[in-house]
């Protein structure tokens, strides 16, 4: 017969999860046991098992709840009052919301997303490509240069979401600027440099075989030699 769940049975996984986060982020994800889980937990590694039957379980579900939580968070900031420039910022500053807490998280999803099998990667990365369209369509929207050159609105999102996703290993509580303030500072970098950006960008830029001639040509002697 099944076990049935306990009425806690989400309340104690999400814990499991949470302290896998920093078990990973500490250990790294191969250099972590789920006897260590279990350990971390104080629980058997009977009873882990009732929640997770493998280590890649563990990690799939905390990747999952991370990204579809930062989802939720910036569709709802998508959805705020103000114009395009605001609702930017608002997304920006909700996702520096959500990341508190969940530096270990965060570092997980960056280190070791790759090492779940190829079918559970797909589901996750799916996920990272909703968050990345909806910023993209946030930018867009705020700087209509962008959205007229197609082939540089990726580099611009990538590069919001860069200034965003290492604020973790910049700043700490209490110190500096606060999440608010670093957000407004990002966009309002966005929003009044990006055109001049994207207008410093030639289209031989854009061109991967002729970006890759310039680059070789570029080289020191030394290094040609080699």
């Amino acid at each position: 017969m099944a076990r049935t769940r306990a009425n806690d049975y989400d309340q104690k996984r999400r814990g499991i999860l949470g302290r896998s986060a920093k078990l990973f982020a500490e250990h790294g994800y191969t250099g972590t046991s789920i006897t260590m889980i279990a350990e971390a937990c104080g629980v058997s590694k009977a009873l882990m098992y009732h929640y997770y039957r493998s280590k890649d379980a563990v990690l799939f579900d905390l990747l999952a709840d991370h990204l579809q939580h930062l989802v939720g968070v910036v569709e709802a900031a998508a959805q705020s009052e103000g114009d395009a420039g605001e609702r930017l910022f608002a997304i920006s500053a909700a996702l520096l919301e959500a990341y508190r807490g969940a530096d270990a998280e965060h570092q997980v999803q960056i280190s070791s997303l790759k090492l779940l099998p190829p079918e559970q990667q797909e589901q996750l990365k799916a996920l990272e490509r909703k968050l990345v369209a909806l910023m993209s369509d946030a930018i867009s929207a705020a700087i209509p240069a962008a959205a007229a050159r197609p082939h540089l609105l990726k580099p611009l999102t990538m590069s919001l979401f860069g200034m965003l996703n290492w604020h973790y290993l910049w700043f700490r509580e209490g110190k500096g600027l606060s999440r608010e303030t670093y957000a407004k500072m990002v966009t309002t970098l966005m929003v009044a440099g990006a055109e001049q950006a994207m207008d410093a960008i030639t289209d031989d830029d854009t061109r991967p075989e002729r970006t890759a001639a310039r680059k070789k040509n570029e080289r020191p002697a030394v290094a040609r030699r080699a």
